[in-house]
């Protein structure tokens, strides 16, 4: 047992030895394998270099820039498909940056939204939110000027392609903070088939405040009224109030001044326009009672509920697809004079994003306000293109040819006024929906409305007042 043990033992050892051996051997094969290698390297400066380069390369390949893009509207639909196909657009131009769309639903839940993300020190990197935000998220110190990016841009010249009246809610103190891009005037959508029906004639709105009320009551019947507008909340509210303002020659030549620290509501003008619109409803009985809401109101016209509505040009292509009658928009009827507030949104960026995604989010905003594309969106959804060369554009001139109701809202746009915008907005909105409100419910007389009105804002003013 003993001599067994052993002769198995000397055959182990002779095993492990052999290993080693070869083992050691390949060792060395391949440090002269690597030894001629770098040899034949070092004696190439052009594959040292070469090699050098490809390596740097791959490690510090740089990754794309993605942006986080705040918009206002409901997830699905057409909308949501248009912008997605535009981010995309973008991203295939621009490879290095990547866009993402985020839906945040109506300009008010997204603008909570993005105050949110603000405070909580995650600001989107660009958004869309309604022009008249801008004092707002000044209030906030949450956005930055554009000063710089207009200037590379070419400065006035660059701010001169856009309509005027759009750039007037872009701008405060001197400085540019947004950048217009779904904008909208309100424009009057009627039944040309109600107008046929009555005697009217349906190539000829109503050009007056006279002429309105004549219209109105002569299409007023069981199951139609007259005339229609929305009353349900402050932007919708107030911007249809504004017009009325506008038109009538308020005294102060809006409702605000241009830094947004007064608000002029209770003049003799104003009265005079609410009570103009509070006698459709309750001396002329051409309107409805009650707070009418805002997305009621093209659904009652398209279903033949009203012959005129007063509602925004954003709604075209909506009320194009759906009215199963023939119809006509028009400039909204004068009282002293035209006039119409804007309306719609603008590009904003946030301060705490780093200055590429700034520099990046620019690009996108440059990207998509070119004449072919505001062009395009027009066509698309129903806004006023942004800018006069997007007219020029084949796309839309043929599109004019075709449906020539896109122009109204572009040719209202000289009797236009900048939106109620101030700062403490949410108070001051407040104050003038509120009372107005009861006075159209008949709680108040529009002398009693407005003057409440004026007292509330004046008070929520009063600290930004130099």
């Amino acid at each position: 047992m003993l001599e067994t043990f052993q002769e198995k033992r000397g055959n182990a050892d002779m095993v492990r030895r052999k290993i080693l051996f070869t083992l050691l051997a390949l060792c060395l094969m391949l440090t002269a394998c690597g030894a001629n290698d770098k040899s034949t390297t070092s004696g190439s400066s052009e594959n040292k270099t070469q090699t050098s380069g490809s390596s740097g390369d791959s490690a510090g390949a740089k990754k794309p820039i993605e942006l986080s893009f705040y918009y206002p509207v409901q997830v699905g639909g057409p909308v949501t498909a248009i912008i997605d196909r535009m981010a995309a657009e973008f991203t295939e131009e621009n490879p290095d940056i990547i866009v993402k769309p985020i839906y945040a639903g109506s300009y008010s839940d997204t603008k909570v939204k993005v105050q949110a993300a603000v405070m909580s020190n995650t600001p989107p990197d660009v958004a869309v939110l309604l022009a008249t935000d801008l004092f707002d998220f000044l209030d906030m110190d949450a956005i930055i000027p554009l000063d710089e990016y207009v200037e590379k841009e070419g400065g006035e010249a660059f701010l001169n392609e856009f309509y005027p009246a759009w750039i007037e809610n872009s701008q405060a103190n001197g400085h540019t903070y947004s950048i217009p891009f779904q904008r909208s005037t309100v424009v009057m959508y009627y039944n040309k088939d109600a107008f046929r029906e009555v005697g009217l004639d349906p190539e000829r709105p109503p050009q007056t405040w006279d002429e309105l009320l004549e219209y109105a009551k002569k299409l007023t019947k069981d199951g139609r009224w007259g005339i229609e507008l929305p009353s349900n909340g402050p932007t919708s509210f107030n911007w249809i109030f504004q017009a009325f303002a506008i038109q009538n020659g308020t005294t102060y030549d809006n409702l605000i001044n241009a830094d947004g620290t007064e608000a002029y509501f209770h003049t003799p003008e104003n009265v005079e326009a609410l009570t103009f619109w509070n006698d459709l409803i309750h001396t002329h009985k051409v309107m409805p009672e009650g707070i009418i809401e805002w997305g009621t109101v093209p659904s009652d016209f398209t279903e033949g509920k009203v012959a005129m509505i007063y509602h925004t040009t954003g709604n075209l292509t909506n009320i194009k697809n759906n009215a199963k009658f023939d119809f006509g928009v028009a400039m909204l009827p004068a009282g002293r004079q035209l006039g119409t507030p804007t309306g719609g949104g603008n590009f904003y960026l946030f301060k705490g994003t780093p200055k590429e995604k700034q520099d990046a989010a620019w690009e996108f905003i440059k990207f998509m306000t070119t004449p072919e594309r505001a062009a395009a969106w027009s066509k698309e959804t129903g806004y006023v293109a942004i800018k006069p060369a997007a007219y020029e554009t084949e796309l839309m001139k043929e599109y004019v040819q075709e449906f020539p109701f896109v122009t109204v809202a572009r040719d209202q746009l000289p009797y236009a006024k900048r939106e109620i915008s101030t700062h403490n907005y949410g108070r001051v909105a407040k104050a003038l929906n509120d009372n107005m409100q009861a006075v159209l419910l008949g709680a108040m007389t529009p002398e009693e409305g407005l003057q409440k009105a004026q007292q509330e804002a004046d008070e929520a003013l009063k600290t930004f007042k130099k």
